[in-house]
């Protein structure tokens, strides 16, 4: 099962990612701009996600897939780490997020890992 570790070196393994802590949970950023949180209970994380996307993924995996009342109005969407399938998954979702965060000229030289 993976975990908000593993949340923290995928991340940072994402072309120019640097960890900040805010909001008292740590936070990764690509140029300035935050595309993962993890909160303090360390059972999930969140990630950037156009809306009209959220509710497709929150209506396949309601399980996975969850928005707090709070984060509503924000193009932001929270995975349970637990139910993840595994670390290539997790992967994945960090990517898609990094990548809606990342400059273009970094996301044209990006080359993800194999599978």
């Amino acid at each position: 099962m993976v975990d908000a570790d593993d949340v923290r070196r995928i991340a940072l393994s994402l072309p120019e990612t640097v960890e900040k802590e805010a909001w008292s949970m740590p936070t990764f950023r690509v140029a300035g701009k935050m595309f993962v949180t993890v909160p303090d209970d360390q059972t999930s994380f969140a990630v950037r996600c156009p809306k009209h996307d959220r509710a497709e993924l929150i209506a396949a995996e309601p399980q996975k897939f969850w928005v707090p009342p709070h984060e509503a109005s924000s193009a932001w969407v929270r995975v349970r780490l637990g139910a993840l399938e595994g670390s290539a998954e997790l992967y994945d979702i960090l990517v898609d997020s990094w990548k809606q965060a990342a400059p273009d000229r970094l996301v044209a030289d990006f080359a993800p890992e194999s599978s």
